[in-house]
């Protein structure tokens, strides 16, 4: 394979075409301990889990690729997913021993050297024809354990492999694809344990957390993130116990519809050692349409904070109760130390940009709200998150309407701010400790919205409401922002054409990395926003990008690939970015030399 980084980055590249190895490589892996997975974020020279850390704050301490010459980073290789398996390629790289782990489309996983980028071996899963996912055909990413590369499927598995030789050392189900569950979220590592949720919040499943032994498979606990429903403990030999209901039956949930309930928790998970809690946001309460279900509804559009000892709910926060506008809270909760304005004392906080267009910062030893503050225009669902209270102040005038009150066949429309593909979703933010600053992919969207009578049918769409997403500017949708979470405002701001909705890095080398729709990997001065790089893969990237340093020298990756739930689900915005094409590869970044 050519050396691209011994090339002018200003060449052409040709894709190399390399026939995949199923052969064991190199000598025997030394295999990942929980020791590295808690120090991933401050070692340099691997990625073993999701968020590059379990706090999720996508740093590097790396600064061999810095402000000072970005401008020389060219490929050192790309490899394709092959087949016709496009779609969105959603999932961040793990590295370890020498080797990349990637998931794709469809529920495949990729080995290649790290270095080279030779394939050294691949899985693709078995999908039966009736699997029922919401938003493309996407996997996150996986986990690695000990010896052992995991990751859920469509049809809701899990699975494990060894990392040599690609062969299968366990299989779960976790629960019936028939019934509208799947599983898209990157797995993360807890004390021995693999953390794994749900997707199918749009099929009335009841949202959840799972903990399994890595090793095994086997369940540790279950616990549920609808109220009502009953947590349970595992013993070694399977033996079910209870462990008490999350919250309390029909406290939020007046009647019966708790029973399918949604709330899934389809974006994964994080975990902060210091607190020894696991945090989770959890997604929209079905149906769609607020009016059949009058309450908060917990656990729905929430933060969670779960015991992994236990499985119990330590604390809560519920970003939009009574969600009427699919405003899921899934996005992920980062950790980070917080200096209070007032006292100049320094708080264990953790930073979320949720879905409905305001940045939480909550105290993560107990939820208690600290700040909370815009981070997209022209919010039209609540006036303000109050402060005291911690709960929103609601525009009444903005929620859809009661089909009950009119015709009974649909309820006043209303226009509302964000879109419920929401100010961020999937896509990842990163915190940057040396600027104080989280950049946050976001998008400036609105849609007409409305409500229409719906009632429970395993399997079927479950929502209650039609909509159509617009977009607000002629020139923008997508904006990468840098969010100061102490002084609760936007520092600067990068406009895209198209939709943001892939993840971000950033660097002790004063730079942070993220893609766009449109096919550009860029690379901007953390601190002024200024874009200082940028490469055009060929296809739409809606990944999270990663770094790591092997040899001396440091690499940087991101999968490539167009698609995703805003072609699927975009309305009159899918059509403004109907043009962009699909792909499904991985790029690998180092400086020329």
């Amino acid at each position: 394979m050519k050396d691209w980084s011994k090339t002018s980055p200003a060449r052409g590249l040709a894709m190399g075409v390399i026939a995949a190895s199923v052969m064991a490589w190199g000598a025997a892996s030394a295999g990942v301990t929980d020791a590295d997975i808690l120090n991933d974020a401050k070692t340099t020279g691997d990625v073993v889990s999701f968020g590059m850390g379990t706090q999720g704050q996508r740093y590097s301490p790396l600064d061999k690729v810095n402000t000072g010459n970005v401008t020389n980073l060219v490929p050192a290789w790309t490899m394709s997913y092959g087949g016709e398996k496009q779609r969105g390629q959603e999932a961040q790289p793990l590295i370890h021993d020498g080797r990349l782990f990637v998931t794709a489309s469809y529920s495949r996983l990729f080995v290649f050297d790290a270095k080279t980028g030779k394939k050294l071996w691949k899985y693709e899963h078995r999908l039966p024809d009736g699997i029922m996912p919401c938003c493309d055909v996407v996997n996150r990413g996986a986990a690695l354990y000990d010896n052992l590369v995991i990751f859920g499927t469509l049809d809701a598995q899990l699975l494990a492999f060894d990392v040599e030789t690609g062969k299968r050392v366990w299989r779960e189900k976790v629960d019936e694809y028939s019934a509208g569950y799947s599983m898209s979220a990157a797995p993360i590592i807890v004390n021995g344990m693999v953390i794994t949720g749900v997707s199918g919040g749009e099929f009335g499943v009841i949202g959840r957390l799972e903990a399994r032994d890595a090793k095994t498979g086997k369940l540790k606990w279950i616990r549920p993130t609808v109220e009502g429903h009953m947590g349970y403990t595992f013993d070694a030999a399977g033996n079910k116990k209870e462990n008490g209901i999350s919250g309390t039956k029909n406290a939020t949930w007046p009647g019966d519809l708790w029973q399918t309930g949604g709330s899934a928790t389809w974006n994964g998970a994080t975990y902060d050692p210091e607190t020894n809690l696991i945090f989770a946001g959890t997604g929209n309460p079905a149906p769609w349409n607020s009016h059949l279900r009058p309450g908060d509804n917990l656990f729905s559009s929430s933060t969670v904070a779960i015991n992994p000892d236990t499985g119990k709910i330590v604390w809560h926060y519920q970003n939009t109760p009574h969600d009427g506008w699919d405003y899921d809270g899934v996005n992920e909760f980062v950790s980070f130390d917080y200096k209070d304005p007032k006292t100049g004392k320094t708080i264990k906080a953790g930073g979320k940009a949720d879905r409905n267009g305001f940045f939480f910062v909550n105290d993560r030893t107990n939820g208690k709200l600290l700040n909370a503050f815009p981070f997209v225009n022209g919010i039209t669902w609540a006036k303000k998150i109050d402060l005291a209270t911690g709960r929103p102040v609601f525009d009444d005038a903005n929620r859809p309407g009661n089909p009950a009150s009119g015709d009974g066949k649909k309820g006043d429309m209303v226009f509302a701010v964000p879109s419920f593909l929401g100010g961020k979703n999937q896509m990842q933010m990163a915190y940057n400790p040396n600027t104080g600053l989280f950049y946050v992919p976001s998008n400036e969207w609105g849609m007409e919205i409305w409500n229409e009578p719906v009632s429970y049918k395993k399997g079927a769409a479950y929502l209650g409401a039609g909509f159509t997403i617009k977009a607000l500017h002629e020139d923008h949708i997508g904006v990468l922002r840098a969010v100061d979470p102490v002084a609760g405002k936007i520092v600067w701001e990068q406009k895209n054409y198209a939709p943001l909705w892939g993840g971000v890095l950033t660097t002790a080398g004063g730079l942070t990395f993220y893609g766009t729709p449109e096919g550009y990997f860029k690379a901007l001065d953390a601190k002024s926003g200024k874009e200082l790089w940028s490469f055009q893969v060929g296809t739409g990237i809606v990944a999270p990008p990663v770094t790591w340093e092997q040899d001396g020298e440091q690499y940087v990756a991101v999968s490539a690939g167009w698609g995703g739930a805003v072609p699927l689900w975009g309305g009159d915005v899918a059509k403004r970015v109907n043009y962009l094409e699909q792909g499904g590869s991985v790029w690998v970044f180092k400086l020329h030399k």
